[in-house]
């Protein structure tokens, strides 16, 4: 038996929490999505992009979850028989470095059940985990990057975009991207990875 059957339960489902670009683009198959809260951390622009959303010449800034606080994202349904396929797929796009941890966290689900879900949390001792940054060390990072997957601008409206679609307000992710808007910053409409 493999941790992951451990964590089935005997379901024939398991779970993946989503958080930053996950929610508004998973990129799998699921048989269902609800809201789902996280608690123990929270979303934050943390980790520093070499490759989705910045170069090693020219970093971004992606999202990770970071210790205290609790995070409200998307939880997706995924059956059994395709989680081999889900899983490999989720772990070449967000185990690119080891900058992400794959843990299996509970999430509270808007439905009211309580899951054992897959989520990506960041390593705090991993040299492209950011630490903190002021606003305007976000700001320049983020307008400047751009990697395999697009614009960081893109990533960081898009994100906040779908949190407040889905009735999740992230004051220091909107803080941003109204910045962002305010300089005349529009998402492309690129819908890719991380």
């Amino acid at each position: 038996m493999t941790n992951d059957d451990a964590i089935s339960d005997g379901q024939d489902t398991r779970w993946v929490f989503g958080y930053g670009s996950l929610i508004w683009n998973p990129g799998f198959s699921f048989l269902s999505a609800q809201l789902g809260l996280l608690r123990g951390a929270h979303r934050s622009l943390s980790i520093i992009s070499h490759h989705h959303r910045g170069t090693r010449d020219t970093p971004g800034l992606v999202f990770g979850l970071t210790r205290g606080g609790s995070c409200r994202g998307m939880a997706f349904e995924v059956c059994t028989s395709a989680w081999d396929e889900v899983r490999a797929y989720l772990d070449a796009r967000e185990l690119v470095t080891s900058v992400y941890r794959d843990v299996w966290r509970p999430v509270a689900l808007a439905d009211g059940r309580r899951v054992r879900a897959l989520t990506y949390v960041v390593d705090e001792a991993h040299e492209q985990f950011a630490g903190p940054l002021s606003v305007e060390q976000q700001l320049a990072m983020i307008r400047a990057g751009v990697g395999i997957s697009g614009r960081n601008v893109d990533y960081v409206i898009n994100t906040a975009t779908h949190l407040l679609q889905l009735g999740i307000e992230d004051k220091a992710l909107m803080a941003l991207a109204r910045q962002l808007q305010e300089e005349g910053e529009q998402p492309s409409g690129e819908g890719q990875a991380a």
